[in-house]
Order: C-alpha cells, then structure tokens, then sequence
C-alpha cells in the first residue's frame, strides 16, 4: 500500500494548529496559511506532493503528527477533534453528489478571482469561506471552533477560520483518495509515525 497517505494527514494536522492559531491568538500568518489556501484549487496535480507548494510547512505538519501520535508525544485534545471532524465532514460530502458539483462550480468561480486577486486576499478568503458555510458545513454536524469569544464574533477571522477548514477538507479528501482510513491509528501507528520522521 502507498505511504502518500501520511502526507495529507501531516497537512490535516498542520491546518488545525492554524486554525488554533487563529481562533486562539488572532495569528493568520500569508505564509503559513497560503500554501494551504493554494491547496484548495489544485486539484489535478501530477502527484500527491504537487498540491502542497512549500514542503517546509508540511514538515512542520509532520512533526505535529509524530507529537500527536507518539506515546511520548505532548496529546492536544482540541487537534485531534478537528482532524476526526474534518474527515468525518469530508465522508459526508463524498456521500452527497449534489454538494460535490456545486463545489467544482464554486471552485472554478474562486479559480477566476485568482487571475485578479492573491490567494491570501481578503476577497479570495472570504470567498472560500462562504464555500464552506453554504456547501459544506450543512452536511454534517458544526466543527466546534475552540477561541476567544471576541475575536469569533469578528467576520474576518470567522472568513479565515472556515477558508482553513475547506482546506482541511481538501487534505482529508486527499487522504482517502491516496487510501486513508481511521482503523490506521489503531492498527498503523508506528507505520505512521515512521513514514512522518522519515518525511521531515
């Protein structure tokens, strides 16, 4: 079985420390974030590793991974409840064809901003944003957003939080499409964690 399936997980581990980042301490570093964001509209690479631009970020999604699994690894709670939520999102969209193609046609709107408009643009954000609320948030249960209540309630970092979680979506799509599944963290750990320190 390939080992690719690792890297999107790295990257689903990554997103979520963003999105902590964000929610938590109103950071949104251009980046960090944007090779994420760029994910989102590659969706026909030539290889697993195309969609993601700058392997520097996805190292440090790597060792995120290895923390979270290790038995030594410092555990956060609130990650790993984005991940099992952005993957339990992504089974609920893969389920439903009618969502899938009003993505395709949302995202190929977004793609002809892009010509006017930088992927970390506020346009472009919030573009992805709505996406997510209009598509895909209504196929499943909310993500629960652990924040500041004050900056939650700001409609610019609610645009940046849920632009991250579409990429979320994007990596967790990757991740089954490469042959991910969750009996992996039972049976695979060590497979895993091998795969990720070797990939850093």
């Amino acid at each position: 079985m390939s080992t690719s399936y690792v890297l999107p997980l790295a990257a689903m581990c990554q997103i979520s420390k963003l999105v902590q980042k964000t929610a938590k301490y109103g950071q949104f570093n251009e980046a960090e974030v944007g090779t994420f964001l760029k994910s989102i509209v590659n969706l026909s690479p030539a290889q697993p590793e195309d969609v993601y631009d700058d392997k520097w970020v996805i190292k440090d999604g790597y060792k995120t991974l290895i923390q979270q699994l290790s038995p030594e690894g410092e555990k956060d709670v609130e990650l790993v409840k984005y991940v099992g939520s952005l993957m339990q999102l992504e089974r609920a969209l893969s389920a439903n064809p009618k969502a899938l193609d009003e993505l395709a046609n949302r995202l190929k709107q977004v793609e002809r901003q892009l010509l006017h408009f930088d992927i970390c643009d506020s346009t472009i954000v919030a573009a992805f944003a709505d996406i997510y609320s209009q598509v895909l948030s209504p196929l499943g249960q909310k993500i629960q957003v652990f924040g500041q209540p004050d900056l939650l309630k700001q409609p610019s970092y609610q645009h940046k939080i849920r632009a991250l979680l579409l990429a979320g979506i994007r990596s967790a799509v990757l991740w089954r499409q490469l042959g991910g599944k969750r009996r992996q963290f039972f049976f695979g750990k060590k497979k895993i964690i091998e795969i990720a320190k070797n990939s850093i």
